[in-house]
């Protein structure tokens, strides 16, 4: 883990060095950019950038009712005469803000950069857009009341978010329907005739739901981690990780050094999850951001929710068959400190109040609690706790045609991660059927958002450039290294 660390914050410098000086001011059609700082806390970077507002109605059909200022992002092209059509960088959750996301995908934008504007909008509900948090334990941003489990707990947690926020936002108005509107706005004021979207996971249907509505403003789209339009977000993420993680634990099993020091790592996992069901075990351990000892107790939602984000990428991957062996055993040291660290950042940096009104408008009807989910990592859980709290959230309209298939000849890069345990390749197979001129890349040994891998960024500027997915030489990803497993907490070597 901290190998993976001291590699990409020695990339994140250098690229920092290379990059020429932002200026202090620009101006792109009617809007001023001013000198300001792109920050994303979870991976403590910093970079420069220029920052501007927008003012936006919450709700279109009153103009003269409350406004939004969305928060816009400018990473200014390094050529002396941009080419008119910027990009558009869309991010996930929902609920992550744009502008705080960047810097670290920054590296899949930096070719892109050689012509093109890279504009970054927090949607309305995230980052300086307004934003819609629901506060938890210490005054912290949560999804949920993690002390309860009982429906009328979480329904009580969400009618108590909203009222909280009624004095500020009408949360029926964050849907991704009317967020697209404010894209549109946004390509309106910078005087562009047609912007590219790269979207990543959630923005992958926010880049889409653009351009069902706003085709003819849209020039070309890369897709990366595909969310099909037909998906109800949440339907198959218990099936999803259960996949990723047999993929993680076959590859460990066939490498004979990770067989070695670990044997099989799924029957550790089957072990903690029938000794979690009976009850949490206490752990004595530092905390990983102050370094402070602290007791604390490791309960199956840890071991869930850990486990699961562990996933999403290769370089923590390698880590996860070293973590379930040592808790295995009953240390539980190392992964309580990852829970910390990565269920508390994630926290801070997704608004669940925008998330609940995505997902309560537009996907809790078509939600359904599968049984044979229920001996799973995620369970049924998951799926329940957004019936109860989607009972109590206020819903915005969801347009009739909002989750049918997309049929378009605008030009479509689409990513996927071979073992991505939230979005998986056959999403992006699925979603390729209706963009005739689109291609779908999958990147081998690779999991959740694949911008920055490999060669796929100079593929990725090409494709800006050309608009000619089906053209690309896309050889240089076969060559793509598998990360080795963790044979112990400094890495994979002796």
């Amino acid at each position: 883990m901290k190998q993976w660390q001291q590699v990409v914050a020695t990339a994140v410098v250098a690229a920092a060095m290379m990059a020429p000086a932002v200026a202090a001011e620009r101006k792109v059609g009617s809007l001023t950019f001013r000198d300001c700082d792109l920050k994303n806390a979870m991976a403590g970077e910093v970079m420069g950038g220029l920052c501007a507002t927008l003012d936006v109605p919450e709700n279109p059909d009153e103009p003269g009712g409350r406004k939004i200022p969305l928060r816009i992002g400018l990473v200014p092209a390094r050529g002396a005469e941009p080419a008119p059509d910027p990009v558009f960088f869309l991010a996930g959750g929902p609920g992550q803000s744009a502008l705080d996301s960047y810097p670290a995908i920054a590296a899949g934008f930096e070719r892109m950069r050689e012509k093109r504007h890279i504009v970054l909008i927090d949607q309305r509900g995230t980052g300086g857009s307004n934003k819609l948090v629901c506060k938890g334990e210490g005054d912290k941003s949560a999804f949920a009341d993690e002390s309860v489990d009982s429906p009328d707990a979480q329904r009580d947690f969400a009618a108590k978010c909203a009222r909280e926020l009624a004095g500020t936002a009408d949360p029926r108005q964050y849907t991704t329907t009317v967020a697209v509107s404010d894209f549109e706005a946004v390509r309106k004021a910078l005087g562009a005739p047609k912007v590219n979207l790269v979207g990543g996971s959630y923005g992958t249907r926010a880049a889409q739901t653009y351009l069902r509505y706003y085709p003819d403003s849209v020039r070309g789209m890369i897709l990366d981690g595909v969310v099909p339009p037909t998906l109800a977000l949440g339907n198959d993420h218990a099936k999803n990780l259960e996949a990723a993680l047999a993929s993680i634990f076959q590859r460990c099993r066939e490498d004979k050094a990770c067989f070695a020091a670990f044997g099989d790592p799924a029957e550790d996992l089957s072990r903690l999850k029938l000794q979690l069901r009976s009850g949490a075990k206490p752990v004595h351990y530092r905390d990983p951001m102050t370094w402070e000892l602290r007791d604390q107790e490791f309960a199956f939602g840890h071991l869930a929710s850990t486990v699961r984000l562990f996933a999403y990428a290769p370089e923590v991957a390698a880590l996860l068959p070293h973590a379930l062996q040592e808790a295995s055993a009953g240390r539980f040291e190392t992964l309580m400190a990852q829970s910390d660290m990565f269920t508390g950042e994630l926290g801070e940096s997704i608004m669940h109040g925008m998330q609940l009104s995505v997902i309560c408008s537009e996907d809790a009807a078509r939600l359904v609690v599968d049984p044979d989910d229920a001996d799973s990592l995620l369970g049924t859980e998951m799926i329940e706790v957004m019936h109860a709290q989607c009972s109590a959230w206020p819903k915005g309209e969801r347009p009739a045609d909002f989750h049918d298939p997309l049929s378009s000849d605008v030009p479509v890069l689409l990513m996927s991660g071979e073992f991505d345990p939230v979005t998986p390749p056959r999403y992006g197979e699925e979603t390729a059927k209706g963009y005739r001129n689109g291609r779908h890349l999958v990147v081998r040994g690779r999991g959740h958002i694949v911008l920055t891998a490999g060669c796929m960024p100079k593929l990725a500027a090409e494709f800006i450039d050309k608009n000619e997915a089906k053209a690309l030489d896309a050889a240089c990803l076969d060559v793509m290294p598998a990360i080795p497993a963790f044979l112990h907490a400094n890495g994979w070597g002796p």
